[in-house]
């Protein structure tokens, strides 16, 4: 059971980090974005009728502007939109259409100030989503990511790097491997990506370290939840890259059932106390609440 002597436990071992959260302020597009203890809402959008949080499927163009308005009103300060489901039964979309769906919706969002987001691993489709004004990519690309950086960088937008333990992208993932300390390869590997991207004129950058992605060997839901939950509070280690952290808020019906969508809020919680910087999430409202209310004690 997680509980107090749990989270002294870890305060005890890496109590260096943990008082030590400072990550670099960004400003993008005119919008700041502040070291922790600020927090930022992601809202998302997704345009795939495969896609498994059916609340956040929009059917066309005016439907997902019409959303993604009302998740701006609502708090989130980025907007992420997807034109394909991670799930790995779905459909593949392919460039073309992925083009054609996010271009006028990113078009449109954009020109009413909100900062667009572009979930995407296609190097054509970021092309044409940063042209229409797009203000970050959602990278879910895990190999050859230089010229996505390179686009990021032209572009003077941001980049969320993804990632992707052993495949060319999300939907080209196989079996993950559990190491002793996971934390240690998560942040082995966003310091070779982050020292990359750099290099390449990025300079607004989060790193997602959460699953996300459906690994074939990890259709167990105790093992997933445990992997996503140990994640969570251990994302303060990562704050020493300098950069911060995005979570996309997982879903858990396993163990919430037919209440599922409260499940973002409950790993809100747990996202919080590893100190993210950016929470992706369906449930924009109901984060913004927990969110506000883990300020009450400071």
């Amino acid at each position: 059971m997680l509980d107090l002597n749990y989270l002294s436990g870890l305060a005890r071992m890496h109590g260096g980090p943990l008082q030590q959260p400072m990550t670099r302020a960004m400003t993008l597009r005119g919008a700041s974005f502040s070291p922790w203890p600020e927090v930022s809402i992601m809202g998302v959008v997704n345009l795939s009728p495969g896609s498994w949080y059916r609340e956040s499927v929009a059917t066309g163009v005016e439907a997902a502007v019409r959303r993604g308005r009302r998740l701006a009103v609502e708090g989130a300060r980025i907007i992420d939109i997807g034109a394909e489901s991670t799930l790995s039964h779905t459909a593949r979309v392919d460039a073309a259409t992925q083009r054609s769906n996010l271009v006028p919706v990113v078009r449109e969002l954009s020109a009413d100030g909100i900062l667009v987001s572009v979930e995407t691993y296609h190097a054509d489709v970021t092309k044409a989503c940063l042209q229409a004004g797009a203000a970050v990519v959602n990278l879910t690309a895990g190999a050859d990511t230089e010229p996505f950086y390179r686009m990021v960088a032209e572009h003077e937008a941001g980049i969320i790097i993804c990632y992707v333990q052993n495949g060319k992208h999300v939907r080209d993932v196989g079996d993950f491997l559990m190491t002793g300390d996971h934390t240690q390869a998560l942040y082995d590997y966003f310091a070779r990506e982050t020292e990359l991207a750099a290099s390449l004129g990025v300079e607004r950058m989060w790193i997602d370290p959460g699953l996300g992605f459906y690994y074939q060997n990890l259709n167990d839901s105790k093992s997933r939840i445990r992997y996503q939950l140990e994640t969570f509070l251990n994302s303060f280690r990562l704050h020493a890259l300098g950069w911060p952290v995005c979570h996309a808020l997982p879903h858990a019906f396993e163990c919430f059932e037919e209440e599922v969508r409260s499940a973002e809020p409950f790993f809100a919680v747990m996202a919080l106390l590893g100190q993210a910087d950016l929470l992706r999430t369906h449930e924009v409202a109901k984060v913004r609440g927990v969110i506000e209310a883990m300020k009450m004690i400071s």
